[in-house]
């Protein structure tokens, strides 16, 4: 019940049963597995102590994307956003966020798949005219 789009279809619905189809057109079932998993980890952890320890849930959390790539985390990303997931999410986003700090430009561009489409004029313009942003220090 932690998925918004998932639970919106179950609430008001006293018809609900077993056998009720979601659409989950922008999920796939490797990325859907992985956060029902996610999920029910994070619920076990509730389930023993009302706080459960930090240190335990991030262990858990580092291990959960230790061997995603960053296409994965991208396509965890869209996933978890059709979901509507506010704690998955957010962790998500966080550790995208941590991949690309303090990269370069082109390897941000190559992680998200943004073409470079400025002339070789326009990227000097640039660099001149912002040069604290691509200073090294």
């Amino acid at each position: 019940m932690e998925m918004e789009t998932v639970k919106s279809f179950f609430i008001g619905n006293d018809d609900a049963t077993n056998d009720i189809v979601v659409p989950l057109q922008n999920v796939s079932a490797k990325h859907m597995s992985a956060i029902i998993g996610f999920y029910r980890t994070h619920l076990e952890f509730r389930r023993r102590t009302l706080l459960p320890s930090t240190e335990e849930v991030k262990a858990f959390d580092t291990a959960f994307l230790k061997n995603k790539s960053n296409n994965q985390l991208k396509e965890l990303i869209i996933a978890a956003n059709f979901l509507n997931t506010k704690e998955l999410l957010d962790f998500l986003i966080e550790t995208s966020a941590n991949r690309i700090k303090d990269k370069s430009v082109e390897y941000v561009r190559e992680i998200f798949g943004i073409k470079n489409d400025y002339s070789p004029e326009e990227k000097a313009r640039i660099r001149t005219e912002y040069k604290w942003a691509f200073d090294e220090d």
